[in-house]
């Protein structure tokens, strides 16, 4: 048949569709195939696709990032459940001397046209938002996000997957139900279902940047929240303004403004057993500041933070250590000790941490900081280490040349942080300090195994034949502590020995059994009684670092990689430079 050729007419694709049909098919599938690649985003478990393909949304590195990091996906919110859930399956910075380098994946914006432009950050500069530079940041990265150690296909996945959402649903559990009684308030009281604010700190929730005494546990608080962002799933969005943070470096902090420099303790109101020396700084609070100071001061721009910590280390080097230990008041007047009681828990404990960490952070470049740290660490080997007539290796207290042969809760955190230094010792130590760290957190362990509940006393004695555990009663309660799982944590990423997931696993199981109640977790009275009293507690800390070190503790190594990140003394990650 004979087609005649008609003005206007066009001819058929080799489809048999005109152009414009063929165009709006080519549409229609084009969308279509974006449609189904876009629902592998959506699949269980393919949040590790997203790291491939899809880069954030330009923000602070808060822990949006962090979720995107670890592979955790975004949930509802959810009401907190009426009873406790049933258990999973048990198992069978830079250097100090030249601050100010900044790193390229944090910075300023502002609009130029049709462009962003990249600039340096000034104090003086009004309300300019900060920008996130994921594909920078994530090139500083030293080790792939994906991927696993080959040792952990030994462990079943299955029995792991279940143990880490247990322990997520426990973070669900116990935000939901501060969120639902407690929000804005410090803390929950699970008991009362209300909140508690106290007398001592103030109100909640404030960042007491140049209050050494309020510095940490504001940032307890803050912490605690941003961990339950980070293991519910909530969407949560943090933006820094440059004047917020260069109004803090133009003023002096009060705190800083004595004789020697170092930041007086602020006590509001009441009695501490903790700070009882009257007018002294405690160790552990001035000497806890550096890795927030530096990180403010690249944050900022402004040298005022590095500053000040620069100057504690410069006072701490010159005064005279009684055989080379630290004790833990010192007048900031001056510049003296004011008693010669030496802890490496409460009162001094995060001191020596930060020393290490700080080095850490440096991108291993302050030799200052890791020279400090080797060097207490020997005076705390030499004259404070023991070991029991039953083989328990411990870190006894120091008052004035005489021990006290018990050991505290807080003191659990070292077997962590010696594991942590032990690769930069010197060669022919390293091993020495991997087994000790070992021996201590074995230690710790036995104080929670020693225990009817099997969760461990705030102090635990070796004499008169007892080991490990307490012998008074004012000492023999448990408040949600973390320090005993963190050791567990940080030994697991450096032995993968299962024992470590084994009695974290024990931990969580106690928990379950005698701290939760209908309303969130609580502290408990005595360890040693099997049907024990509740304090009426949920102390911010259990959010912020012990629900969170057990989730490690059962996560992939690239789950916030120690090779990668530095937690501070409230389990927060903070970039390895």
């Amino acid at each position: 048949m004979l087609m005649r050729k008609v003005p206007g007419f066009v001819p058929a694709s080799p489809w048999g569709l005109r152009l414009p049909q063929k165009f709006l098919f080519l549409l229609f599938l084009s969308g279509l195939v974006t449609l189904c690649f876009g629902a592998l985003f959506l699949l269980p478990h393919s949040s590790r696709l997203k790291r491939l393909f899809l880069a954030p949304r330009t923000q602070q590195p808060g822990l949006e990032m962090v979720a995107e990091i670890s592979g955790h996906p975004r949930a509802h919110e959810q009401e907190p459940p009426p009873n406790p859930a049933p258990a999973a399956p048990a198992p069978g910075q830079h250097d100090l001397s030249s601050p100010g380098r900044r790193k390229g994946w944090l910075r300023r914006t502002r609009p130029t046209g049709h462009r962003e432009e990249a600039t340096a950050l000034r104090p003086e500069e009004e309300s300019v938002p900060f920008s996130f530079d994921f594909n920078a940041f994530r090139s500083r990265l030293r080790h792939p996000v994906l991927g696993t150690r080959a040792s952990e296909s030994e462990e079943p996945q299955s029995r792991v997957r279940a143990q880490r959402e247990k322990i997520k649903e426990m973070m669900q559990f116990a935000w939901q139900s501060y969120k639902r009684y407690a929000m804005g308030k410090n803390e929950l009281r699970p008991l009362t279902k209300d909140g508690y604010e106290g007398n001592m700190f103030g109100e909640p929730g404030r960042f007491h940047v140049c209050e050494a005494s309020l510095f940490e546990v504001n940032i307890r608080y803050i912490g605690g929240l941003l961990s339950a962002f980070y293991l519910t799933g909530e969407e949560v969005s943090w933006r820094f303004e440059a004047p917020e943070l260069s109004r803090l470096g133009r003023k002096p902090c009060p705190a800083f403004n004595t004789p020697t420099g170092i930041p007086k303790g602020r006590l509001v109101s009441g009695s501490w057993g903790w700070a009882t020396a009257g007018s002294s700084s405690i160790l552990a609070e001035f000497g806890s500041l550096h890795l927030e100071f530096l990180h403010l001061t690249e944050l900022s721009g402004n040298q005022v933070f590095a500053e000040k910590v620069r100057n504690i280390r410069k006072v701490l080097r010159k005064i005279d250590k009684p055989f080379g230990l630290y004790p833990n008041f010192l007048s900031p007047v001056s510049g003296n000790w004011v008693q010669h009681h030496v802890s490496v828990g409460g009162l001094g404990d995060s001191f020596y941490e930060y020393l290490i960490k700080s080095w850490l952070m440096s991108a291993k470049t302050d030799m200052e900081a890791k020279n400090m740290y080797y060097e207490a660490l020997e005076a705390i080997e030499t004259y404070l280490l023991n070991v029991s007539p039953g083989g328990l290796t411990y870190i006894a207290e120091w008052r004035g040349g005489i021990l006290d042969h018990k050991m505290g809760h807080l003191a659990c955190f070292s077997g962590g942080m010696i594991a942590l230094g032990a690769e930069d010792a010197k060669e022919e130590k390293r091993a020495h300090y991997r087994e000790l760290a070992a021996q201590i957190t074995k230690t710790c362990h036995e104080s929670y195994a020693r225990s009817d509940t099997k969760l461990g006393p705030e102090a635990f004695w070796f004499n008169s034949g007892r080991e490990a555990v307490a012998t008074h009663l004012s000492e023999s309660y448990y408040i949600l502590r973390p320090e005993v799982v963190e050791s567990y944590m940080y030994l697991w990423r450096q032995t993968h020995d299962p024992i470590y997931r084994e009695w974290g696993w024990e931990v969580v199981m106690a928990l379950e059994k005698h701290c939760r109640t209908e309303a969130g977790f609580s502290g408990i009275q005595d360890v040693y009684n099997s049907t024990p009293n509740h304090d009426n507690k949920q102390q911010s800390f259990f959010l912020a670092e012990t629900l969170k070190y057990l989730y490690l503790l059962f996560s992939e190594d690239d789950v916030l990689s120690l090779e990668d990140w530095v937690f501070n003394t409230e389990a927060h990650p903070l970039p390895d430079r």
